[in-house]
Protein backbone atom coordinates (compact mmCIF):
# COMPACT_ATOMS: atom_id res chain seq x y z
CA UNK A 1 0.00 0.00 0.00
CA UNK A 2 1.60 3.68 -0.59
CA UNK A 3 0.25 7.07 -0.81
CA UNK A 4 0.64 7.81 -4.66
CA UNK A 5 0.20 11.91 -6.34
CA UNK A 6 -3.04 10.94 -6.86
CA UNK A 7 -4.03 9.08 -3.29
CA UNK A 8 -4.02 5.70 -1.92
CA UNK A 9 -3.16 3.05 -3.58
CA UNK A 10 -2.32 -1.06 -3.66
CA UNK A 11 -2.01 -4.01 -5.89
CA UNK A 12 -4.42 -7.16 -5.47
CA UNK A 13 -1.67 -10.02 -3.66
CA UNK A 14 -1.98 -13.56 -5.31
CA UNK A 15 -4.22 -15.23 -2.79
CA UNK A 16 -6.38 -12.08 -3.11
CA UNK A 17 -9.47 -11.04 -4.82
CA UNK A 18 -13.41 -11.44 -4.87
CA UNK A 19 -15.61 -8.05 -5.05
CA UNK A 20 -14.01 -5.03 -4.78
CA UNK A 21 -15.90 -3.54 -1.98
CA UNK A 22 -15.14 -6.53 0.38
CA UNK A 23 -11.45 -6.59 -0.54
CA UNK A 24 -10.82 -2.85 -0.02
CA UNK A 25 -12.55 -3.16 3.58
CA UNK A 26 -10.08 -6.03 4.27
CA UNK A 27 -7.48 -4.50 2.82
CA UNK A 28 -7.54 -1.51 5.30
CA UNK A 29 -8.84 -2.37 8.75
CA UNK A 30 -9.90 1.16 9.37
CA UNK A 31 -12.19 1.03 6.34
CA UNK A 32 -15.50 -0.81 7.24
CA UNK A 33 -17.28 -2.46 4.42
CA UNK A 34 -20.13 0.17 4.62
CA UNK A 35 -17.22 3.22 3.96
CA UNK A 36 -15.88 1.34 1.20
CA UNK A 37 -19.06 1.21 -0.64
CA UNK A 38 -19.52 4.86 0.02
CA UNK A 39 -15.71 5.52 -1.34
CA UNK A 40 -16.48 3.41 -4.57
CA UNK A 41 -20.32 5.03 -5.32
CA UNK A 42 -18.14 8.11 -4.68
CA UNK A 43 -16.13 7.40 -8.27
CA UNK A 44 -12.98 8.10 -6.22
CA UNK A 45 -12.04 4.69 -6.71
CA UNK A 46 -10.47 3.19 -9.85
CA UNK A 47 -9.11 -0.23 -10.94
CA UNK A 48 -6.33 -0.24 -13.09
CA UNK A 49 -7.28 3.31 -14.40
CA UNK A 50 -10.75 2.57 -14.42
CA UNK A 51 -13.23 3.96 -12.47
CA UNK A 52 -15.24 0.99 -10.56
CA UNK A 53 -18.19 -0.41 -8.85
CA UNK A 54 -18.71 -2.00 -6.09
CA UNK A 55 -19.84 -5.27 -7.33
CA UNK A 56 -16.81 -4.94 -9.77
CA UNK A 57 -14.17 -8.05 -8.82
CA UNK A 58 -10.57 -7.49 -8.73
CA UNK A 59 -8.07 -10.22 -9.07
CA UNK A 60 -4.40 -10.53 -8.40
CA UNK A 61 -2.26 -8.31 -9.60
CA UNK A 62 -4.90 -5.50 -10.40
CA UNK A 63 -4.12 -2.05 -9.59
CA UNK A 64 -7.20 -0.62 -6.75
CA UNK A 65 -6.58 3.29 -6.35
CA UNK A 66 -8.78 5.66 -4.22
CA UNK A 67 -8.18 9.24 -5.61
CA UNK A 68 -7.58 11.42 -2.81
CA UNK A 69 -6.49 9.37 -0.41
CA UNK A 70 -8.25 7.15 2.29
CA UNK A 71 -10.79 8.69 4.52
CA UNK A 72 -10.17 9.42 8.26
CA UNK A 73 -10.66 6.41 10.13
CA UNK A 74 -14.83 5.75 11.00
CA UNK A 75 -16.47 6.88 13.96
CA UNK A 76 -20.03 5.70 15.25
CA UNK A 77 -22.02 8.48 17.35
CA UNK A 78 -22.04 8.64 21.12
CA UNK A 79 -25.45 6.82 22.01
CA UNK A 80 -27.78 9.46 23.43
CA UNK A 81 -30.69 7.59 25.52
CA UNK A 82 -31.67 11.66 26.70
CA UNK A 83 -32.49 13.00 23.32
CA UNK A 84 -36.11 12.65 22.68
CA UNK A 85 -36.80 10.85 19.56
CA UNK A 86 -40.27 10.96 17.83
CA UNK A 87 -41.19 7.77 16.28
CA UNK A 88 -44.08 7.13 14.20
CA UNK A 89 -43.47 3.86 12.30
CA UNK A 90 -41.33 0.75 13.85
CA UNK A 91 -41.05 -2.65 13.16
CA UNK A 92 -37.67 -5.03 13.21
CA UNK A 93 -36.33 -3.43 9.82
CA UNK A 94 -37.59 -0.10 9.30
CA UNK A 95 -37.59 3.32 11.83
CA UNK A 96 -39.40 6.59 10.71
CA UNK A 97 -38.48 9.24 13.09
CA UNK A 98 -40.53 12.84 13.18
CA UNK A 99 -37.45 15.30 13.21
CA UNK A 100 -37.94 18.65 14.80
CA UNK A 101 -36.73 22.10 13.57
CA UNK A 102 -33.50 22.80 14.56
CA UNK A 103 -32.29 19.15 15.13
CA UNK A 104 -29.59 17.85 13.82
CA UNK A 105 -30.39 14.46 11.68
CA UNK A 106 -26.63 13.90 12.27
CA UNK A 107 -23.45 14.58 14.50
CA UNK A 108 -20.16 16.42 12.66
CA UNK A 109 -17.91 15.26 15.31
CA UNK A 110 -17.45 12.15 17.85
CA UNK A 111 -18.13 14.40 20.62
CA UNK A 112 -20.91 15.81 19.41
CA UNK A 113 -24.21 14.77 20.87
CA UNK A 114 -28.09 16.05 20.91
CA UNK A 115 -28.94 14.55 17.25
CA UNK A 116 -31.81 11.85 15.88
CA UNK A 117 -28.36 9.48 15.50
CA UNK A 118 -27.61 9.95 18.83
CA UNK A 119 -30.83 8.92 20.34
CA UNK A 120 -31.07 5.87 17.21
CA UNK A 121 -27.87 4.06 18.37
CA UNK A 122 -29.06 4.55 22.23
CA UNK A 123 -32.45 3.07 20.99
CA UNK A 124 -31.83 0.69 18.20
CA UNK A 125 -27.64 -0.27 18.81
CA UNK A 126 -27.94 -2.73 16.00
CA UNK A 127 -27.86 0.15 13.56
CA UNK A 128 -24.06 1.51 15.07
CA UNK A 129 -22.29 1.06 11.35
CA UNK A 130 -25.22 0.63 9.16
CA UNK A 131 -25.23 2.59 5.87
CA UNK A 132 -22.87 4.82 4.16
CA UNK A 133 -21.08 5.82 7.39
CA UNK A 134 -20.64 5.48 11.45
CA UNK A 135 -21.56 8.59 11.39
CA UNK A 136 -25.30 8.38 10.17
CA UNK A 137 -26.22 5.05 11.62
CA UNK A 138 -29.37 3.75 9.86
CA UNK A 139 -30.08 6.81 7.75
CA UNK A 140 -31.43 6.37 4.59
CA UNK A 141 -31.30 10.06 3.44
CA UNK A 142 -31.17 13.15 5.76
CA UNK A 143 -32.86 16.71 6.66
CA UNK A 144 -31.61 20.03 6.84
CA UNK A 145 -31.26 21.02 10.77
CA UNK A 146 -33.89 23.26 10.17
CA UNK A 147 -36.29 21.10 8.14
CA UNK A 148 -38.80 19.43 10.16
CA UNK A 149 -40.90 16.45 9.37
CA UNK A 150 -40.19 12.35 8.49
CA UNK A 151 -36.81 10.40 8.04
CA UNK A 152 -36.76 7.08 7.13
CA UNK A 153 -34.06 4.79 8.78
CA UNK A 154 -33.01 1.08 8.88
CA UNK A 155 -31.98 -1.11 11.18
CA UNK A 156 -30.09 -3.28 9.10
CA UNK A 157 -27.62 -3.34 6.53
CA UNK A 158 -29.84 -5.40 3.98
CA UNK A 159 -33.00 -2.93 4.84
CA UNK A 160 -30.89 0.09 3.90
CA UNK A 161 -29.33 -1.51 1.26
CA UNK A 162 -32.78 -2.12 -0.23
CA UNK A 163 -34.41 1.71 0.97
CA UNK A 164 -31.23 3.42 -0.92
CA UNK A 165 -31.71 1.22 -3.99
CA UNK A 166 -35.42 2.40 -4.18
CA UNK A 167 -35.01 5.59 -2.96
CA UNK A 168 -32.69 6.00 -6.51
CA UNK A 169 -34.96 4.09 -8.29
CA UNK A 170 -37.26 6.75 -7.46
CA UNK A 171 -40.03 3.80 -5.97
CA UNK A 172 -40.02 5.91 -2.13
CA UNK A 173 -42.27 9.29 -2.26
CA UNK A 174 -41.36 11.85 -0.29
CA UNK A 175 -43.70 14.69 -0.05
CA UNK A 176 -43.03 18.46 1.37
CA UNK A 177 -44.78 21.22 2.44
CA UNK A 178 -42.95 24.34 1.79
CA UNK A 179 -44.70 28.37 1.74
CA UNK A 180 -42.74 30.19 -1.04
CA UNK A 181 -42.42 33.91 -1.96
CA UNK A 182 -44.21 34.96 -5.40
CA UNK A 183 -48.08 33.87 -6.55
CA UNK A 184 -47.29 31.03 -8.43
CA UNK A 185 -49.37 30.06 -11.33
CA UNK A 186 -49.88 26.71 -11.46
CA UNK A 187 -48.16 23.25 -10.67
CA UNK A 188 -44.58 22.76 -12.42
CA UNK A 189 -41.07 20.96 -12.46
CA UNK A 190 -37.60 22.16 -11.75
CA UNK A 191 -34.90 19.93 -13.68
CA UNK A 192 -31.06 21.56 -12.72
CA UNK A 193 -27.90 20.91 -11.69
CA UNK A 194 -26.78 20.89 -8.50
CA UNK A 195 -23.36 21.64 -7.26
CA UNK A 196 -21.45 22.56 -3.70
CA UNK A 197 -21.09 26.55 -3.79
CA UNK A 198 -17.30 27.15 -5.04
CA UNK A 199 -17.10 30.57 -2.01
CA UNK A 200 -19.68 28.93 0.71
CA UNK A 201 -19.67 25.99 1.88
CA UNK A 202 -23.06 26.18 3.60
CA UNK A 203 -24.67 26.79 0.59
CA UNK A 204 -25.46 24.47 -2.80
CA UNK A 205 -25.93 26.26 -6.12
CA UNK A 206 -27.32 25.52 -9.54
CA UNK A 207 -25.00 25.22 -12.74
CA UNK A 208 -25.75 25.95 -15.67
CA UNK A 209 -26.03 23.33 -18.61
CA UNK A 210 -23.34 24.93 -20.26
CA UNK A 211 -21.14 25.02 -17.05
CA UNK A 212 -22.02 21.50 -16.32
CA UNK A 213 -18.49 20.02 -18.55
CA UNK A 214 -15.97 21.96 -15.96
CA UNK A 215 -18.40 20.98 -12.99
CA UNK A 216 -17.91 17.40 -13.05
CA UNK A 217 -19.09 17.42 -9.38
CA UNK A 218 -22.59 18.76 -10.47
CA UNK A 219 -25.79 16.25 -10.54
CA UNK A 220 -28.47 16.85 -12.35
CA UNK A 221 -31.66 16.80 -9.64
CA UNK A 222 -35.66 17.28 -10.04
CA UNK A 223 -37.71 18.90 -8.52
CA UNK A 224 -41.47 18.70 -8.69
CA UNK A 225 -44.49 21.41 -7.10
CA UNK A 226 -47.94 21.42 -7.25
CA UNK A 227 -50.15 24.78 -6.21
CA UNK A 228 -52.29 24.41 -2.59
CA UNK A 229 -53.48 27.80 -1.83
CA UNK A 230 -52.35 31.71 -2.92
CA UNK A 231 -52.27 34.03 -0.46
CA UNK A 232 -51.24 37.47 -2.60
CA UNK A 233 -47.36 37.64 -2.06
CA UNK A 234 -47.07 33.80 -1.04
CA UNK A 235 -47.76 30.42 -2.44
CA UNK A 236 -48.27 27.38 -0.42
CA UNK A 237 -46.86 24.35 -2.24
CA UNK A 238 -46.90 20.46 -1.79
CA UNK A 239 -43.39 19.55 -3.29
CA UNK A 240 -41.75 16.33 -4.33
CA UNK A 241 -38.06 15.60 -4.88
CA UNK A 242 -37.22 11.96 -4.93
CA UNK A 243 -34.05 11.27 -4.35
CA UNK A 244 -33.05 14.74 -2.76
CA UNK A 245 -29.67 15.58 -3.14
CA UNK A 246 -28.60 18.74 -0.15
CA UNK A 247 -31.07 21.69 -0.41
CA UNK A 248 -32.36 20.57 -3.43
CA UNK A 249 -35.84 21.98 -3.02
CA UNK A 250 -34.37 25.38 -1.49
CA UNK A 251 -31.45 26.09 -4.05
CA UNK A 252 -33.86 25.17 -6.85
CA UNK A 253 -37.04 27.11 -5.75
CA UNK A 254 -34.74 29.98 -5.10
CA UNK A 255 -33.70 29.44 -9.06
CA UNK A 256 -37.03 29.75 -10.30
CA UNK A 257 -38.02 33.21 -8.64
CA UNK A 258 -39.60 31.58 -5.59
CA UNK A 259 -37.56 31.18 -2.70
CA UNK A 260 -38.56 29.68 0.53
CA UNK A 261 -40.47 32.03 3.11
CA UNK A 262 -37.99 32.35 6.36
CA UNK A 263 -35.13 30.80 4.50
CA UNK A 264 -32.41 33.30 5.06
CA UNK A 265 -29.39 31.43 3.08
CA UNK A 266 -31.65 31.28 -0.02
CA UNK A 267 -33.39 34.67 0.51
CA UNK A 268 -36.68 33.59 1.50
CA UNK A 269 -39.40 36.53 2.35
CA UNK A 270 -39.51 37.03 6.23
CA UNK A 271 -42.46 36.16 8.03
CA UNK A 272 -42.91 37.51 11.17
CA UNK A 273 -41.98 34.72 14.47
CA UNK A 274 -40.58 32.51 11.91
CA UNK A 275 -37.04 31.19 12.79
CA UNK A 276 -36.69 28.96 9.98
CA UNK A 277 -37.25 28.27 6.40
CA UNK A 278 -41.06 26.90 5.69
CA UNK A 279 -40.11 23.65 4.68
CA UNK A 280 -42.05 20.16 6.75
CA UNK A 281 -41.29 16.49 5.23
CA UNK A 282 -44.89 15.91 5.19
CA UNK A 283 -45.12 12.32 3.87
CA UNK A 284 -43.34 9.47 2.92
CA UNK A 285 -44.63 6.40 0.97
CA UNK A 286 -42.61 3.16 0.25
CA UNK A 287 -42.57 -0.88 -0.37
CA UNK A 288 -41.58 -2.28 2.71
CA UNK A 289 -37.73 -4.37 1.87
CA UNK A 290 -39.03 -7.48 3.94
CA UNK A 291 -42.86 -8.02 3.62
CA UNK A 292 -43.13 -5.72 0.25
CA UNK A 293 -46.08 -4.41 1.90
CA UNK A 294 -46.87 -0.58 1.09
CA UNK A 295 -46.52 1.90 4.16
CA UNK A 296 -47.33 5.46 4.18
CA UNK A 297 -46.78 7.71 7.09
CA UNK A 298 -47.52 11.25 7.51
CA UNK A 299 -46.73 13.94 9.89
CA UNK A 300 -48.60 17.09 11.15
CA UNK A 301 -47.60 20.57 10.32
CA UNK A 302 -45.49 21.32 13.38
CA UNK A 303 -47.00 24.20 15.41
CA UNK A 304 -44.53 26.91 14.84
CA UNK A 305 -45.26 26.48 10.61
CA UNK A 306 -48.87 26.66 11.31
CA UNK A 307 -48.86 29.57 13.20
CA UNK A 308 -47.19 31.03 10.59
CA UNK A 309 -49.54 30.18 8.34
CA UNK A 310 -52.29 31.08 10.06
CA UNK A 311 -50.68 34.57 10.38
CA UNK A 312 -50.33 34.39 6.85
CA UNK A 313 -54.22 33.58 6.22
CA UNK A 314 -55.11 36.96 7.95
Amino acid sequence: MSEAPEGWSAVVGPDEGGRLDRWLAGRVPSLSRAASMRLIESGRVVVNGKKARKADPVSPGDEVTVRGGLPEAEWSPAPDAAMPLRIVHEDADVVVVDKLAGVPAHPLGPDETGTVANALVARYPEMAGVGYSGREPGLVHRLDTDTSGLLLCARSQAAWTALRDALRAGDIRKEYRALVGGDIASSGRILLAIAPHRKDRKRVEVVPEERRRRRPEARMAETRYEVLSRYGELTLLRVRAAPALRHQIRVHLAAVGHPIAGDTLYGGPPIEGLGRQFLHAETIAFVHPRTRKPIRVKSKLPEDLARALDKVRG
